[in-house]
């Protein structure tokens, strides 16, 4: 009996120990964004495993991508490397997709400008083609009636009644 009871107890403590070693195993889970730098520079960027989500953000299930470039991204923070720099060594590994937005120059330009371009282009073409519409309206002649015709629908209409 005494044996069963100090079996138990090695037992519990084992288990005691097992389950605070896997409490104090680091988790998977990234350790960025440990300062407000990299939080900022971190969502400026867009993780390149497919998701489209900011780099900061992503909670793709199984992306190999974010824990890799966050880390990266800490280690550049703590080198402290110019914001500029960082982006533009991100860029050149993973190219331009790493950018949460454009450029606001060249091309990038472009992705900028085109949205409001369109918009007033369209309104535009939209004011035209119903003032158009509306001019034809105004300026076409009434629609001449022959006498005979209109005495007939009169008679038509006292018939009706």
């Amino acid at each position: 009996m005494k044996q069963a009871a100090i079996t138990r107890k090695k037992r519990l403590v084992a288990a005691s120990a097992a389950a605070l070693l896997l409490l104090a195993l680091p988790l998977p889970a990234v350790r960025a964004q440990q300062t407000e730098r990299a939080k900022t520079l971190g969502k400026r960027m867009l993780c390149v495993c497919g998701c489209g989500q900011i780099l900061t953000e992503c909670n793709h299930v199984g992306c190999t991508y974010s824990a890799q470039m966050l880390k990266e991204l800490d280690e550049r923070v703590a080198r402290n490397e110019s914001d500029d720099l960082t982006l533009q060594s991100f860029i050149q590994e993973y190219g331009l997709r790493v950018m949460a937005q454009p450029a606001s120059h060249g091309f990038g330009l472009t992705a900028w400008v085109m949205p409001f371009a369109v918009l007033l282009i369209g309104t535009l073409l939209v004011w035209t083609v119903v003032r158009r519409w509306r001019q034809k309206a105004l300026v076409a002649p009434p629609a001449k009636v022959s006498p005979q015709l209109l005495a007939r629908a009169r008679r038509e209409m006292e018939n009706e009644e």
